[in-house]
């Protein structure tokens, strides 16, 4: 590496199904962003196999990612790795390879949490500050904003996940991943199509929500094959749409904060990013979401989040980087935002 260029993070994400790499300097350039995703042959996610996936491409993915960045392993000033929440068997697997470079090279390791990381590629790729956040993907639902020194959370899922609500019904309607596209794409294309809203459970308790309900209300509809399958993908994102951004505006009107920020995997539906502008718009702040190669789990937002927790003075010791499947949002220091 040159004198004149940044050190770099290596960041290795591995909480559910992808195993992710991404490259980033200390200044936010994103040199490699490379990942392999798991997909199983029928329902959801199986840890133990996605582990073995991870296992499996690590040397692959690694190597794509140090190509692409145009550098060699001993160029690297730090190792950042997803420490939680996710699925164990997969944690653990990223945390080992983890591990094991950064012995090898001898450099820093820190252990980031999932959803910070979220947040924080996001703020970077959108030039975000101090967002009231809408996290939404296959494991999480949260709505939050920084106060007294931490993201707190001001809402979130009672049970599933929106990402994971939007699945199940997609494999429940024998939707299948189409040419690169995700289940929740191939779903919010049948869904533009859709022209009849259809009544199913509207379910926010307080600021948090549940879509266990609504899930099952309509697959049983599914079932019974009396309505077309545009019109309950239609109904199925309106309902649970229109929860989360009820639950985003109250607490963008409590914060009284200027930014609206959508993240996590979900953030790439187009109808989702409609109607967040809208309440944004109405609320006089601006509205942001993040790029669609940032929006899915990926390396780079574990790499840049190791790089904002080790320059303001966090490591990980290698016999303190256990997993930590349940590690959430407002349990994490985030001594970088003043």
């Amino acid at each position: 590496m040159k004198e004149s260029e940044a050190p770099c993070c290596l960041g290795i994400e591995s909480t559910a199904d992808d195993f992710g790499v991404g490259i980033v300097t200390f200044n936010g350039e994103i040199l490699a962003n490379v990942s392999s995703g798991y997909v199983p042959e029928e329902g959801g996610i199986h840890p133990r196999e996605a582990a073995r996936h991870h296992a499996e491409t690590a040397d692959k993915v690694l190597g794509e990612a140090l190509s692409k960045a145009q550098i060699k392993p001993s160029d690297l000033a730090l190792i950042a790795f997803a420490q939680g929440p996710g699925l164990g068997p997969c944690l653990r697997t990223g945390a080992t390879v983890a591990r094991a470079l950064a012995s090898y090279i001898d450099v820093p390791l820190v252990g980031v949490n999932h959803s910070v990381a979220h947040i924080e590629i996001g703020k970077l790729e959108t030039g975000s500050v101090d967002p009231v956040t809408l996290y939404v993907s296959g494991g999480n639902t949260i709505v939050s904003a920084f106060d007294a020194a931490r993201y707190r959370v001001f809402g979130e899922t009672l049970d599933i996940a929106l990402g994971n609500c939007l699945d199940v019904f997609a494999r429940e309607a024998n939707l299948k991943h189409k040419q690169g596209m995700s289940l929740g794409a191939t779903l919010e294309r049948l869904a533009a199509d859709g022209e009849k809203l259809i009544s199913l459970p509207y379910v926010v308790k307080g600021m948090d929500i549940s879509f266990s309900g609504l899930l099952t209300a309509a697959t049983t509809l599914l079932r019974k094959g009396e309505n077309r399958l545009e019109d309950l993908c239609y109904s199925l994102q309106e309902h649970a749409f229109s929860m989360v951004t009820e639950v985003t505006e109250r607490a963008l009107a409590h914060t009284e904060k200027k930014e609206v920020l959508l993240t996590g995997g979900v953030a790439a539906n187009k109808r989702l990013q409609v109607m967040l502008d809208s309440i944004a718009e109405e609320h006089d702040a601006k509205f942001n979401v993040v790029p669609r190669q940032f929006a899915t789990d990926n390396g780079a937002m574990i790499a840049w989040t190791g790089v904002l927790a080790y320059t303001h003075g966090l490591a990980t010791p290698i016999n303190e980087s256990f997993v930590k499947l349940r590690w959430r949002l407002e349990k994490v220091e985030v001594p970088w935002i003043k």
